[in-house]
C-alpha cells in the first residue's frame, strides 16, 4: 500500500490516490459570495498539481452565518453557473472535488454584524480577543430544523454543479463541533446531555445530506479526534461517534482536531520530530481506525514523501496536507517523480499564542493569493506583513459583507 494507489469508497467510486488537498479558508469569494476568478484559478493549480482529492475552504450553508469574511455561500441555484466552473476546474485533472460545507455557531466574527447562534449561550474565552465574538443565543427548535434543511440543499446543489462529494464540517469548534463538546453544549434538551444527544444534529443533517443526493455521491464527515480542552469532546466521545456514522453510509472520516480557543490544527509536535511532528493527529487515528468501517483520512502538518507513506502503511487510507500545498501545489506530482520536495513555513514563535495563531493562518493566505494570481508564493514573507494585510483584507471585506446582506434583505 502507498500514497499513490487508488482508494475505493463505500459509494462505488473511487479516488485516483491517497493525497488530498486539505481545506483552508481562502476568503476569495467575489462580491456575490460565489467562486471568484481567483478563486478558480487556484483550484486549477490544485487539480494539476496531482492530488487525487480536492477539498475546498468552507462552503457556507447560510449567508447570514460565515466563518469569515470573503467566504464562498452556496444556499441557492441563483449563481450555479459559478460553482459549475469552479466544479470543472477542480475536476480538470481527474481529481474528486468535493465542497466543506459548514455553519460557524458562535464562531463568527463579530464584525459581520449578524446575530449568532449556537447550541447555548457560552461565550468565546479568547481573552482579550474574546470581543471580537458576540456571545450567541441559544438555537431553538426552529433554528436548528432549518440548519439541518440548508446542508441538505447545499449538497444537492453541490452535486447540480458537478462536484463529486460534500464533506460535513463537525471539527474545528464550528457548530457541528460545538453540539459534540459539553463544554459549548449545555442543552437539557433532546439536543444536548449524553453524547446520543450532542451527536443527534450531526447525525440527522449526515442522514438528511444522504437523502438529497445520489447514491454514487460521496459524503464525508471532518471530525475532531479531540478538542484538546479539559471537559471536552474527547477521543473516545469521536470513537463512539464514528460508530454512530458507520451504519449512515458516510464515504469516509477525516481526522482533525482543536478549535479556535485551541488550535491544535495548527499544532507543532510535543517531541519536535518526524513523524510526531508532520502527522500529529496519527495516534488519535489508530485509535478511530479501530471502529470505522469507512475509509479514514488523517490532516495536520503532513509535508514529506515519507511520513505521507509511514501513515498510509500504519492502516490510514488517506492523508490530508494543507500548508505544504499551499506553498506547492505540484507537490504531489513532485512526489511522484521521486523529487524530495518538504515545503514548509518558517515556525512563528510570538509569546502571544492566539495572535500566533492568527499570524500562521494569514501567512498561510497570503500564499494562497499569490497562487490565486498565477504568482509564485513566497515562504518569506513577514508573518506580522501577512497578518497586517489580512487584518485589512477582513476589514474591508467585512464591510462588503454587510452591504451585500442589507441589499439581500431589502431587496
Amino acid at each position: 500500500m502507498n500514497v499513490f494507489d487508488t482508494l475505493l469508497l463505500r459509494n462505488g467510486s473511487s479516488v485516483p490516490n491517497r493525497i488530498a488537498k486539505a481545506a483552508m479558508e481562502e476568503n476569495l469569494a467575489d462580491a456575490d459570495h460565489t467562486p471568484s476568478d481567483a478563486l478558480i484559478r487556484l483550484y486549477s493549480a490544485w487539480a494539476q498539481g496531482g492530488a487525487g482529492l480536492l477539498l475546498t475552504g468552507n462552503v457556507m450553508v447560510d449567508g447570514r452565518a460565515m466563518t469569515g469574511p470573503g467566504g464562498v455561500v452556496l444556499e441557492d441555484a441563483r449563481r450555479l453557473d459559478r460553482f459549475k466552473q469552479w466544479a470543472s476546474a477542480g475536476r480538470a485533472n481527474g481529481a474528486q472535488f468535493w465542497l466543506q460545507i459548514n455553519h460557524p455557531g458562535r464562531q463568527m466574527p463579530a464584525s459581520l454584524g449578524q446575530p449568532t447562534w449556537a447550541p447555548s449561550a457560552v461565550p468565546m474565552d479568547l481573552g482579550n480577543m474574546s470581543r471580537h465574538f458576540n456571545t450567541p443565543k441559544a438555537m431553538t427548535q426552529e433554528v436548528i430544523a432549518d440548519v439541518i434543511a440548508r446542508f441538505a440543499r447545499t449538497a444537492r446543489l453541490g452535486e447540480q454543479a458537478g462536484f463529486t462529494g460534500v464533506e460535513i464540517h463537525a471539527a474545528h469548534g464550528y457548530l457541528l463541533s460545538q453540539f459534540l463538546s459539553p463544554l459549548t453544549n449545555q442543552r437539557t434538551d433532546a439536543w444536548g446531555g449524553p453524547l446520543e444527544n450532542r451527536a443527534r444534529l450531526l447525525v440527522e443533517i449526515v442522514k438528511s445530506v444522504r437523502a438529497a443526493v445520489s447514491p454514487t455521491f460521496a459524503v464525508a464527515v471532518k471530525l475532531n479526534s479531540a478538542d484538546f480542552q479539559r471537559g471536552g469532546f474527547s477521543v473516545d466521545d469521536a470513537r463512539e461517534v464514528v460508530k454512530m456514522l458507520n451504519g449512515l453510509a458516510v464515504d469516509l472520516v477525516e481526522l482533525s482536531g482543536g478549535s479556535y480557543e485551541a488550535p491544535a490544527m495548527q499544532g507543532q509536535a510535543r517531541d519536535g520530530r518526524t513523524l510526531a511532528r508532520e502527522a500529529y493527529f496519527l495516534e488519535f487515528a489508530r485509535h478511530i481506525r479501530e471502529v470505522a468501517k469507512m475509509p479514514v483520512m488523517v490532516t495536520g502538518g503532513i509535508r514529506r514523501l515519507p511520513v505521507a507513506e509511514q501513515v498510509i502503511l500504519s492502516g490510514v487510507d488517506m492523508v490530508g496536507i494543507g500548508t505544504a500545498l499551499a506553498i506547492d501545489p505540484n507537490l504531489p506530482r513532485a512526489w511522484h517523480a521521486g523529487k524530495d520536495s518538504a515545503p514548509a513555513l518558517p515556525p512563528i514563535t510570538w509569546k502571544n499564542k492566539a495572535l500566533a495563531s492568527l499570524a500562521n493562518m494569514a501567512t498561510v493566505k497570503y500564499q494562497l493569493r499569490k497562487l490565486s494570481r498565477g504568482k509564485p508564493t513566497d515562504i518569506r514573507v513577514s508573518p506580522l506583513r501577512a497578518l497586517i494585510l489580512q487584518q485589512a483584507s477582513d476589514a474591508w471585506r467585512a464591510r462588503k459583507y454587510r452591504r451585500w446582506v442589507t441589499a439581500r434583505i431589502h431587496g
